[in-house]
């Protein structure tokens, strides 16, 4: 009977926990589209749960944002690039993901997205913008997140 090394047993759990996605979430830096620009919205952040992204599985984003003026409609729209190659975008009615009107002060995006299983693991970067009911840009920002190299499901159970 073959017995297990520790130093490879040790060295396999460790590869493992590095290539399993963590349940919890993650906080991600955002980036303005433009450093100059005076946006109505500002976003200090966001969360992704899980993270790193999972292929065939739910991945709810969070955008915490606040503005100084009330907002009574608008578009969202997010761009997704994989190594700079445009790959994905949407087009969302800003009060079908917000209760409008937006108040003054602090407010939460919350958007899902269950990406297919077929896409490539590696960096991607999302381009969000928000437009006014005058399609007024109100903000801009990206932000880099990552899509595990594992799927967290098999083909079968998809």
């Amino acid at each position: 009977m073959a017995q297990l090394n520790p130093l490879a047993l040790g060295t396999l759990l460790v590869t493992l926990c590095l290539l399993v996605p963590s349940a919890s979430p993650k906080s991600i830096d955002v980036h303005s589209c433009d450093k100059n620009a005076d946006y109505a919205v500002n976003v200090s952040g966001v969360d992704i749960t899980p993270f790193p992204v999972s292929r065939a599985k739910n991945t709810n984003f969070t955008v915490f944002a606040s503005t100084g003026k009330s907002i009574s409609g608008g578009k969202i729209k997010i761009d997704v690039s994989y190594f700079g190659f445009h790959v994905h975008n949407e087009n969302h009615d800003l009060c079908g993901d917000l209760l409008c009107p937006v108040s003054v002060g602090d407010f939460v995006l919350s958007h899902s997205l269950e990406l297919p299983i077929f896409i490539p693991p590696g960096s991607y970067t999302l381009r969000m913008t928000m437009d006014d009911e005058n399609k007024k840009q109100l903000t801009c920002f990206t932000f880099n997140f990552s899509v595990g190299f594992l799927a967290s499901e098999t083909l079968s159970d998809v």
